[in-house]
């Protein structure tokens, strides 16, 4: 059987899955269950056009880390065929462990079990299943191989990840400004005292992807209205999880009520052998054909959240530079309970919190610039643009969103 295949995709034209590993990854199950998991969540409330799956991304991934493994050979470092194919099926599985609306499933239905977590926890049963095929990748997966650099191209803030999902998201939301260039972005990457580094010429890429990434995430991924969405689906999850504890009759598929009833451990996925296979039939699927289905449920909490949900009737919401005030907060209230909303059911209808977008994270994950006479820079040293250092500043936002004009069902 030929398992050389090329896949064409709008981003970058034709990805090739170029080996055997490779292909048996893509074609298998738990991999293949990214396609019904879209990369942006609710991000189409506010751009239809935001569609793509978690599928697209992971092998956008896998073909921009096959031309900087291409690049970095080009200038002279030896990587053997094994490291190649292992680095490619590292950024290839790395985002296995997301599941539908992944950090709003995360914060109700599996609490401190992070998404990166259960990634590892399937490339390891994956591994098992292919005989150890996986140890390489796993290793520069987890930070364990001795050459670093692999490890920082599959997760560190200049990885393949990132370049893939602001390429694909600008192109797909149609936001222009998070487009970044990723062919010249690649072509400036070195390797440096065992670091994935960027020559200085390369300098001007790197100060344009860092700007990319902040105005992304303003725009898109902390988009207030995008916000107001998750909220809404985080209080109908919560209060689907609260109904199902007290006894009520909630209509799921098995596997998505597998993880409404129970409170899952990341060490559950080692006593339970069958959970991880529960995991990995969760898609978008689950969570929107629940979501209609309770829409005509008695409780009228839940079945007012769905319907607002489906409509796209979406909480008002409002950003401060300062936690909103009490008195705020309290007139919000006042306005629930005059439209019927119960004091007892007013924390659903009324959320506030805070959001933060940090460019870059300086102090945690440097990015190198490889200076022409061999030194090595902070990109925020190296470069005489004053915005570079404003971007590691962590700029903090906070919001209230409640449900304006509500009127409870049922």
């Amino acid at each position: 059987m030929n398992k050389r295949k090329i896949i064409n995709d709008p981003v970058y034209g034709f990805i090739s899955i170029s080996s055997d590993l490779l292909y048996d990854l893509v074609d298998h199950p738990y991999f293949q269950r990214l396609r019904r998991i879209k990369q942006l969540g609710l991000a189409d409330v506010v751009y239809p056009g935001a569609l793509h799956t978690r599928f697209h991304h992971a092998l956008g991934a896998m073909h921009l880390m096959g031309q900087a493994l291409k690049v970095l050979q080009q200038k002279g470092h030896a990587i053997s065929e094994p490291e190649f194919e292992a680095a490619q099926a590292a950024i290839l599985l790395h985002d296995l462990g997301h599941g539908p609306f992944s950090h709003v499933l995360e914060s109700v239905l599996l609490q401190h079990v992070a998404h990166e977590s259960i990634t590892l926890v399937m490339m390891k049963a994956l591994n098992r299943q292919m005989e150890g095929r996986l140890d390489l990748a796993i290793q520069m997966f987890e930070g364990t191989y001795p050459r670093k650099f692999f490890h920082q191209m599959v997760s560190s803030q200049l990885d393949m990840d990132r370049m893939d999902y602001l390429n694909r998201d600008s192109f797909y939301t149609g936001v222009i400004e998070g487009s970044i260039g990723a062919d010249r972005l690649i072509k400036m990457l070195d390797v440096s005292e065992d670091q994935l580094v960027v020559e200085e010429k390369g300098l001007l890429s790197i100060e344009n992807f860092l700007h990319a990434r902040r105005l992304m995430y303003w725009q898109v991924y902390l988009h207030k209205t995008l916000l107001s969405a998750q909220a809404m689906l985080t209080q109908l999850l919560q209060r689907a999880r609260e109904l199902s504890e007290s006894g009520a009759t909630l209509f799921a598929t098995p596997d998505f009520a597998r993880f409404l009833h129970n409170n899952y451990s990341l060490e559950d996925f080692d006593i339970h052998q069958d959970l991880l296979d529960s995991f990995n039939g969760l898609d978008d699927n689950d969570v929107w054909a629940s979501v209609k289905g309770w829409r005509t449920h008695s409780d009228p909490v839940l079945s007012t959240l769905c319907t607002m949900l489906l409509n796209r009737q979406l909480f008002k919401i409002t950003f401060y530079d300062a936690p909103p005030s009490e008195a705020l907060l309290a007139d919000l209230r006042g306005q629930l309970l005059e439209a019927g909303v119960a004091e007892e059911q007013m924390d659903y209808f009324l959320v506030s919190g805070e959001t933060t977008n940090w460019a870059y994270a300086k102090e945690l994950d440097p990015i190198r610039v490889k200076m022409k006479g061999g030194a090595l820079l902070d990109i925020a040293d190296a470069s005489d643009i004053p915005t570079i250092k404003a971007l590691t500043k962590i700029v903090r936002k906070y919001y209230v969103c409640w449900a304006k004009n509500v009127s409870l069902r049922g």
